[in-house]
């Protein structure tokens, strides 16, 4: 169990780092070119990724951590029509990373199997699809040299979400 106090902060300073994505995500909905912004996203969901796993939320820290990739690997990529697909999936990637957090606020730590993912699944498997030629980042170094960011490490993250 989370202390409610601790849990308070985690909610309250995650809320502020969603509000940051999307406003990140809508800039790009406007120009998905901006490639610079997938890296900015993969920043802000790390702090939420590191807060998470620090107070034993591992399934919201597995979460952000794939939409950390993700925003990595977007990065690296210039193809108007895919990043397009991935602006949407980030997208629906917040939705439901703020339903998880809701329910964690409410007490419950295994969230993801209680959502319909079944769509969003199918577009994370797309989009990974399209990465699978990216095996570095840009980011890799503000990521840590630990940072696996290979297709492999995607999908494994993919198959511990259930996704």
């Amino acid at each position: 169990m989370i202390d409610e106090e601790i849990l308070k902060e985690f909610v309250e300073e995650s809320r502020v780092n969603l509000s940051e994505l999307e406003n990140i995500l809508e800039e790009l909905e406007d120009d998905c070119l901006q490639i610079s912004k997938y890296a900015d996203f993969g920043q802000i969901i790390d702090r939420i990724m590191g807060a998470a796993k620090s107070i034993g939320a591992e399934e919201i820290g597995l979460f952000c951590e794939l939409g950390k990739k993700i925003g990595y690997k977007a990065s690296q990529i210039e193809d108007q029509k895919i990043l397009t697909i991935v602006v949407a999936v980030l997208f629906d990637s917040i939705d439901l990373l703020k339903k998880m957090i809701s329910s964690l606020e409410e007490g419950n730590n295994k969230i993801l199997t209680q959502l319909n993912t079944q769509a969003f699944a199918s577009r994370l498997k797309w989009v990974s699809e399209k990465f699978k030629h990216i095996e570095r980042s840009s980011c890799d170094v503000e990521a840590g040299e630990d940072a696996d960011l290979s297709q492999d490490n995607i999908d494994k993250l993919l198959e511990s979400l259930d996704l």
